[in-house]
């Protein structure tokens, strides 16, 4: 039975880990991040890989830190077969890596060498791409860098988001490391190499990326907001004087004269703003500092209720209000 230890932490890996397990892979020892303080009221929360090895039986190693930990010298004295790590987020030292008889392999969320980085999912839908993928690589010591044992690629629809591309990309990730699996461990597999000239980065969204901008087209206001869905979110710093969060929009096929940010259309059930080169969309969902989620029928009979054709309600800050 080949031995694996496994290192991920959000749910993206749960269901990879899963697939080890009952496929008869023996999981020495899940690695995961620390227990996290979440919510309002502070509850200390372990992650879903975590909740997935207990669930199994399998014990969970939680270094605050991987490089020099007690947790990694008890990793490397289990002598696995493999290191398999899926968003296990941080970087995995060289002797560790090292350490797996057969090799260290991470399953990635994008078609290597584009969107190397934290955020693969995040900056493919923000860039408007209409695919995505999973790669399996070899770990080295350069971010996403290694060799590639085996990629799939999967469709992003108009309506998806970044929960919704993790969700089906978790099991294609799933499914393409138990199909790969086999053929690894054999030495069946010839790794080919990333083109260092096509490499794109996905750097972790800073909370200055969070900000819409009236720069952006309908389409590209679509794309960011989708990206940022769930968790954090995209907002105009100021739309009818507060910071609103925008959740849901609908980018139209109807032009538009009137500049970015200006109301183009108003009734009781729909709002409809200008973007930038003509474009124009329906707000869906929104929220304004300090409120909930509203549907645009509840805000435009609430914080909404005023607002005419022609009005410019979204501010860039570079005039006066």
């Amino acid at each position: 039975m080949t031995s694996v230890v496994f290192m991920g932490t959000p749910q993206f890996a749960a269901p990879i880990l899963e697939g080890l397990v009952t496929n008869g892979y023996d999981v020495k020892a899940v690695v995961t991040q620390p227990d996290r303080y979440t919510g309002r009221k502070r509850v200390l929360t372990a992650s879903p890989v975590k909740e997935m090895a207990l669930k199994h039986g399998i014990k969970v190693l939680q270094p605050a830190k991987i490089s020099g930990s007690p947790e990694m010298q008890e990793i490397i004295d289990l002598h696995p077969d493999l290191i398999i790590t899926a968003a296990f987020g941080q970087f995995l030292p060289t002797k560790l890596i090292q350490a797996a008889k057969i090799g260290a392999i991470n399953v990635h969320g994008s078609l290597l060498p584009k969107y190397r980085g934290g955020a693969p999912v995040q900056y493919a839908i923000m860039n408007g791409d209409d695919k995505t993928g999973v790669t399996i690589i070899y770990m080295v010591k350069q971010m996403d860098a290694g060799a590639m044992l085996a990629q799939k690629e999967m469709p992003i629809g108009p309506k998806d988001d970044t929960a919704s591309i993790f969700e089906k990309m978790s099991i294609l990730g799933r499914d393409t490391l138990l199909e790969m699996l086999p053929q690894l461990i054999a030495g069946e597999i010839k790794p080919v190499e990333q083109d260092e000239t096509k490499v794109v980065f996905s750097p972790t969204i800073k909370p200055a990326e969070e900000s819409l901008s009236l720069d952006l087209t309908a389409k590209e206001l679509d794309w960011k907001i989708r990206a940022l869905r769930p968790a954090p979110g995209a907002y105009f710093a100021d739309l009818k004087g507060k910071r609103t969060k925008l959740w849901e929009i609908e980018p139209l096929t109807q032009t538009t004269e009137f500049e970015a940010g200006t109301v183009v259309e108003v009734s009781k059930h729909e709002l409809i703003l200008a973007a930038a080169e003509n474009t124009t969309y329906s707000v869906k969902i929104l929220q304004p500092a300090g409120k909930p989620k509203l549907k645009i029928t509840d805000y435009l009979n609430g914080v909404g209720q005023g607002l005419k054709v022609g009005q410019k309600v979204i501010s860039d800050g570079k005039e006066d209000k």
